[in-house]
This record gives C-alpha cells, sequence and structure tokens, in this order.
C-alpha cells in the first residue's frame, strides 16, 4: 500500500497486488474542502437523518473523457494522480459524513423533539479498477481477492476513528440506481450511529437467540441450504441464494459458512472463495436479461461497539430491474408504509439464475 495526499489535502491509498511505486503528486489547484454536514433525530421513527447540502454541488454523469476516477495523464489531472492503478481509495470530496465538521446546536429551533448533531464519519470512495469501462464482474479472481482485502483494512480503520459506530461498505451500480459516476467504483460510509436497517436486524436476531439458543443470520441460511430451492451457486465457504422473502426483482444473499462479526476476521480461503462465487453470481445475474444489470451491493457487517456477538457478515446485492426494459419503482406501498410487493417470486429468479 503507498499512502498521499491530494492537493486539498484528502488522503489517497494505492493497493497493488505486488509492490509497485506510485511517486506522482497531485498538480491541481484545488480549493479548501468545505462540507456542510448534520444528523438530525426522526422522532416518529427513532432515526437519524443526515443533511448534507454541500452535495448538490458533485460531479454528475461528466462524459467518458472527462471522468475524475480515471488515472491522471500529461493532458488532464484528476483525482488519481498515477497513470495507472490497481485499486486505489481516497477520502469523497463531496462526502456526507466527514471528521471536521463544524459543531451544531443541540436541538433544531430549540425544541427537545428535534434532536441534532455534527455529521462526524467518514465517507470513502474505492475504484476497482482504472479501466474506465470495466466492471466488476471484469475483474479477476484476484483483483477481486485484493478489493476484499481492501474492504476489510478500511472497515477496521474506519472503525478505529472517533464517532464512527458502523462502517457500510457498498457499490451502486448504473444510471438507474443514481450512479453519478459511470467508472467502476464503490463506497465506504463510516456512520456516527449504527443504522436503522442493522438495528433492526440485530433486535430480531437477539430475540431468536433468547428464544432459541441460535444465530438467526446462520439459521436462516441453514434452512436456505437445506431447502435448496433457491440456492443459486455454493463453494468450500460460501453460498449464494435468492431470500425466501426477497423485496426486490432481483435479490441474491452470499453469506459464508462460518460467522464472523467483519470483513477483518475472514480467513484467506474464506476471502477466495468469496473472489470467485461472487464472479459467478455477476455474470449469472448479467445474463438474466443480457444487459448489464444496475445493482447495489451492500455489505453487512457488525457496528463497532454493539452486537458483535450477533452480527454475522454477509453481502446483498439488489436490483429494481423486474424485465427486460421495465424497472421497479417505489411507489406508494414501499414509499409510504415500507410494504414491499415484488412482481416476481423468489423461486422463479432462483430457478432461472441457476440455469444461466
Amino acid at each position: 500500500m503507498t499512502s498521499t495526499r491530494l492537493a486539498d489535502g484528502r488522503e489517497l491509498r494505492y493497493y497493488d497486488a505486488a509492490p509497485t511505486p506510485h511517486p506522482e503528486h497531485d498538480q491541481r489547484d484545488l480549493p479548501a474542502i468545505r462540507v456542510a454536514s448534520e444528523a438530525r433525530f426522526d422522532p416518529l421513527l427513532g432515526e437519524w437523518v443526515v443533511q448534507a447540502s454541500h452535495r448538490q454541488d458533485r460531479t454528475f454523469q461528466p462524459p467518458a473523457d472527462q471522468c475524475p476516477l480515471c488515472p491522471s495523464t500529461a493532458e488532464r489531472a484528476t483525482e488519481i494522480p498515477a497513470p495507472r492503478y490497481e485499486v486505489a481509495v481516497f477520502e469523497n470530496r463531496f462526502p456526507s459524513l466527514a471528521q471536521d465538521v463544524a459543531d451544531v446546536a443541540p436541538l433544531v429551533d430549540g425544541e427537545p423533539l428535534f434532536e441534532r448533531r455534527p455529521g462526524v464519519g467518514r465517507c470513502e470512495v474505492v475504484c476497482f479498477s482504472d479501466d474506465h469501462d470495466a466492471s466488476f464482474g471484469d475483474l479477476s479472481a484476484e483483483r477481486v481477492r485484493l478489493v476484499v482485502d481492501v474492504w476489510a483494512e478500511r472497515t477496521a480503520a474506519l472503525g478505529a476513528l472517533d464517532g464512527v459506530e458502523q462502517v457500510f461498505a457498498f457499490e451502486n451500480r448504473g444510471i438507474e440506481i443514481g450512479v453519478t459516476l459511470s467508472h467502476p467504483h464503490g463506497q465506504l460510509y463510516g456512520y456516527p450511529f449504527v443504522t436503522p436497517r442493522t438495528g433492526r436486524m440485530l433486535d430480531r436476531a437477539r430475540g431468536h437467540h433468547e428464544r432459541t439458543g441460535g444465530n438467526l443470520f446462520a439459521d436462516v441460511l441453514a434452512a436456505e441450504r437445506d431447502a435448496g430451492t433457491r440456492v443459486i451457486a455454493t463453494n468450500g465457504t460460501w453460498t449464494a441464494f435468492v431470500p425466501a422473502a426477497a423485496r426486490w426483482p432481483v435479490e441474491v444473499h452470499l453469506y459464508p459458512h462460518r460467522r464472523f462479526a467483519d470483513l477483518g476476521e475472514a480467513t484467506d480461503a474464506e476471502r477466495d472463495d468469496f473472489a470467485t462465487l461472487y464472479l459467478d453470481v455477476l455474470r449469472r445475474v448479467d445474463a438474466l436479461y443480457d444487459v448489464a444489470m444496475p445493482y447495489i451491493a451492500a455489505w453487512n457487517q457488525a457496528p463497532v461497539h454493539t452486537g458483535r456477538d450477533l452480527a454475522y457478515t454477509h453481502l446483498e446485492l439488489f436490483s429494481i430491474r423486474r424485465a427486460p426494459g421495465k424497472l421497479k419503482y417505489l411507489a406508494g406501498s414501499e414509499s409510504g408504509m415500507g410494504v414491499f410487493v415484488n412482481d416476481v417470486t423468489p423461486e422463479s429468479v432462483a430457478a432461472r439464475l441457476r440455469e444461466l
């Protein structure tokens, strides 16, 4: 790993399978970063909502020859000064959360119902390849393994920062999902709270353990593997399946066979096996409708300080595409009430993905 700084002081790290020098320096004249971020508490749902007004000015779907994630050239400087790289990680120029944010009054309008706090945390961009036209599914198993190692290292690094309670690694792919940069990349968020989804899952896992003595995630995995009807693929240490109560038209979960709290606890064999199985899944998903599938790939890892004895690291991949040329929109039931209505059965999607 090689660490350097961009012209505005943000950290940039290069990760290479073999030691590779990166002597280049960012020659741009960049203004100082100004982050306006705060978290406000929703008393009706008991959830924190991040307000980050400075993100309105972030780069939005530039043409390929203006991509800020491509390597720099003599003619154009980008976020990555090197002329080539394998995996690069840098602090987001337009972060939702940051370490250096202004303090805020503890209440909105002085109202005790409306708590607020500074948007303390960290947001990083993870570039998987210097090839603008590639996708994660195009990567070699060796490159995916390197990315897994990066996720593990950065999860530990962000989790060690003051104020961070949960680290979330994810990839958004496709303009249909809302991606603003098409270069193959993902992100890492260090949140100053445990996210609502994780908190709810851990509450369910805690109740299940009190009732049965078992781990909810492990029991779900065992049930899916026993049934087999929704299993897509498996190997020595991981299984990919469509969950029985899938919310999305295309939804695949990848579970390790052994429980661990976060990727830092995964063995070499588990990291290798994930790389091969995930590539298999991505290629099946892209073949489903014979078009590049828009998706979100979301790592579920344990919070930094709570629930680590219950959490079970796994990846959830889902897409809003429900058929060729058709998208699943979050309409009244989903957006208004949080009740998903799926247009396809999990069993039919799993069967099709197995065939592919």
